[in-house]
């Protein structure tokens, strides 16, 4: 069962209107969960956990982003994607992944929701060619292994936005080619209790 009223208190804290947005997210959860069990798009099944762990967390990058067309690459079961493209209905976003039963899931969700400022590309990052001012990713592999295959596919001035959970020295230290560590950020997820960082990247 998905606690509508977290999600709503979880939206007005985020400053957005819960009242039709709400809904939206809810029947998404509805369809994530549904599929879910037949093509594991995600390990957390647990549909209150999808609230606060898939919704709210996503949600929480939204005040930073700038650019009217956004990438979301291992977009997975279209996370930050989905809810990101739901709360800014003016934002054309890019919905990128290499497995087929996600984008099958999530050219479905599109269709049926319906996002028409979504769209769904099935290929790998490093063989897709289009540029953006703003990349998104979240939970996908290491700072230097996001920089390395999304650089062709940012502008000069663009930067991508890295969401991650836990941060350590290693990684922040590690070899980012063309790219430096912009800013640092701490994400405060509404009735989430574990850490949450946007690492913001741009060229040099």
């Amino acid at each position: 069962m998905i606690d509508t009223k977290i999600i709503n208190a979880g939206l007005v804290t985020l400053g957005l209107n819960p009242s039709d947005l709400g809904k939206d997210l809810v029947r998404y959860l509805e369809q994530l969960a549904k599929w879910n069990r037949a093509f594991n798009l995600t390990a957390i099944r647990e549909p209150s956990m999808m609230v606060t762990h898939h919704i709210l967390d996503s949600l929480s990058v939204l005040p930073y982003v700038k650019a009217d067309k956004m990438l979301d690459f291992g977009s997975g079961a279209g996370l930050p994607g989905i809810p990101l493209a739901m709360a800014k209905p003016d934002l054309a976003m890019v919905l990128l992944d290499s497995n087929s039963k996600k984008t099958r899931f999530l050219q479905q969700m599109v269709i049926e929701l319906p996002l028409p400022n979504c769209r769904v590309v099935h290929a790998r990052v490093e063989n897709y060619d289009e540029v953006f001012e703003q990349i998104v990713c979240r939970a996908f592999s290491s700072l230097a292994d996001i920089a390395a295959k999304a650089a062709h596919l940012l502008t000069a001035d663009g930067e991508i936005l890295a969401m991650k959970a836990q941060l350590n020295d290693d990684e922040l230290k590690q070899d980012l080619g063309a790219f430096e560590i912009a800013t640092v950020q701490k994400l405060d997820v509404p009735y989430l209790n574990a850490d949450r960082h946007l690492v913001t990247l741009k060229k040099r």
